[in-house]
């Protein structure tokens, strides 16, 4: 009876889709984000059958979105499902975004049958070209027997090295074509054998000489600077950054979404006295951060041209770019590890007393009273600050563990970095280091998904949630304990902005290109679906909302009436508009 049983299993025959899905099992994916049709909607189901939750969105780039995010916060790969054609045009945005933030993630899109290629079939598109400016890793699997092969290598592309994007293609003839499951089981079990990650493929690390160069010159450096970007917060090195800092007493500075790996209350952060701490420095110690436009390219005036830095990155392409004073490659937390042991075998620590300590200091309490000022006064209508202030004291009752914070918007954003508290790490998500709007819900859905311990925060301008606002609906659909803040000024910048000589043309009647319906009622909105909505103009009214809706933990959108001449064209980036 056991062999005729045994037989039987041997003989059962598995079609692409479930081949497809044991192989994601296989690899342990746990989760996976997409949007169903036409050819992957088995796919999707099988999935499911085989332990992977799917959380489906209402358009890929929301999707894709969250599959990037969901890569970061949980260091496997994210994973985004679409259709053919404009499917998986739709999710480039995603694996687009998941590329310039170094995120692993793997765009799976059904592709048209291989036979009908050239012959106008159902979105047919060459899926594989349009993917190929996002991508570190392209695959396509041409026959059913080589799903597995293609889905270990893609995954693992993903984490490997530089995290980054990949793309994997799945033609709706091999999603139908069938072998038996003991030979699907083999392949399986064969990919996972050659495996990077099953082997314990190892990261770069810097050489120990390098390491003592570092450590010298932080020793003798008058005035060092630690930067840390989310290159070092995807590598959990959130303790060694601590060891680093305390040890040394060197002071810090996150990018935005380096904040909370040090809590931003810290008494050595130096983010409220940004501009005299990258001027003045003369060495700094970069972490998992770029050189790019968030931290000015390193160049002059911003920074001193005698700056020397000393750049930590997994790439050693990146180091290769950027040219700097001392380059360790490899992941943040095995260099700090190798850093930190250098300095405790010689220890040095600047003292409070420290003419540099002591500049930034007296220069951050300055800015902070100055900002606190501004922040105590009730403004009604509303500016920006009073919501924030109001919304950052709401966050911080919660204590710990900390809200994942999700922001986007011009105004919003560039206030919210300055006065909302990060404390934890991995608790800021924004439009990062491609500027990227429209990631809001997408982010807000992953962090749910990733972090279910965790509420979840939003605090979004009207544009930045207009992009995906519809994905309120995928909230109240999974109940995720997701809140979102809408300050809604009316418009990208808020009102019509143009001089008088600018409201000419035929069209001059027309709203201004930067203007929406005045007072539109967001909330309105996930009421539809079943979710909460609040309508708040008021101090009162906005920690009422926030006292209930954090409480609840349940999908609620808090519409913030906004004065729509409060903010600035551009944030805090009008040169470039």
């Amino acid at each position: 009876m056991a062999e005729s049983n045994s037989q039987t299993t041997s003989q059962t025959l598995i079609d692409g889709n479930t081949l497809a899905a044991k192989s994601l099992a296989a690899y342990g994916i746990t989760h996976m984000f997409g949007v169903v049709g036409i050819p992957v909607t088995s796919f999707a189901n099988r999935a499911v059958a085989a332990g992977i939750r799917f959380i489906a969105f209402h358009n890929e780039q929301s999707a894709g979105y969250a599959a990037s995010a969901y890569g970061y916060l949980t260091g496997r790969p994210g994973i985004l499902l679409t259709v053919s054609g404009p499917g998986c045009v739709h999710g480039l945005a995603g694996l687009s975004n998941a590329m310039i933030n170094t995120w692993p993630m793997v765009l799976i899109s059904g592709s048209c049958d291989q036979n009908d290629v050239g012959r106008g079939d159902f979105q047919e598109l060459n899926q594989i070209e349009a993917a190929k400016p996002f991508s570190k890793h392209l695959g396509k699997a041409k026959d059913i027997k080589e799903i597995p092969k293609c889905f270990f290598e893609a995954l693992d592309s993903a984490v490997l090295g530089r995290p980054g994007g990949c793309y994997l293609d799945l033609p709706t003839d091999v999603l139908h074509q069938t072998i038996s499951e003991s030979e699907a089981d083999s392949l399986i079990k064969s990919a996972a054998d050659v495996s990077e990650i099953e082997k314990g493929a190892k990261k770069i690390t810097t050489a120990s000489l390098e390491v003592e160069r570092a450590v010298d010159l932080l020793r003798n450096a008058e005035r060092p600077l630690i930067v840390f970007g989310k290159g070092a917060a995807y590598a959990r090195a959130e303790n060694e950054l601590k060891r680093l800092v305390e040890s040394t007493g060197i002071p810090f500075l996150p990018t935005p979404m380096g904040k909370g790996l040090l809590p931003d209350t810290h008494e050595l952060a130096a983010s409220a006295a940004r501009s005299l701490a990258i001027g003045k420095c003369d060495v700094a110690l970069v972490v998992g951060a770029r050189l790019n436009w968030l931290l000015h390219f390193g160049e002059p005036p911003k920074w001193s041209k005698d700056v020397k830095f000393i750049l930590v990155d997994v790439s050693e392409e990146e180091i290769e770019l950027r040219k700097p004073h001392l380059g360790l490659v490899g992941d943040a937390k095995k260099v700090l590890e190798l850093v930190n042991k250098e300095i405790k075998e010689d220890p040095f620590c600047l003292g409070k007393n420290h003419p540099w300590l002591e500049a930034i200091s007296k220069k951050a309490r300055d800015n902070v009273s100055r900002m606190e000022a501004q922040l105590a006064k009730d403004v009604v209508p509303f500016n920006f600050l009073t919501p924030m202030r109001i919304i950052r004291n709401a966050i911080l009752e919660v204590g710990s563990p900390a809200p994942v914070l999700v922001s986007e918007g011009a105004n919003t954003m560039d206030v919210g970095r300055a006065v909302l508290v990060q404390t934890e790490p991995r608790t800021r998500l924004d439009a990062g280091t491609w500027g990227t709007m429209g990631v809001g819900l997408g982010y807000c859905i992953a962090a749910a998904v990733a972090e279910p311990h965790r509420l979840v925060v939003a605090v979004e301008g009207d544009s930045g949630f207009g992009f995906s606002a519809m994905e309120v609906e995928t909230l109240v659909r999974y109940q995720l304990p997701v809140v979102v803040i809408v300050f809604n000024n009316g418009g990208v910048y808020g009102g019509d902005r143009r001089n008088l000589e600018e409201i000419t043309g035929p069209f001059k009647d027309d709203p201004a290109p930067t203007s929406f319906v005045p007072g539109a009622a967001y909330h309105v909105l996930i009421e539809a679906f079943g979710g909460k909505g609040y309508l708040v103009g008021t101090p009162d009214e906005l920690k009422s909302a926030l006292s209930e809706s954090f409480t609840a933990r349940k999908p609620a959108v808090i519409n913030v009436t906004i004065d729509p001449y409060a903010g600035a064209e551009s944030g805090r980036m009008q040169h470039k508009n």
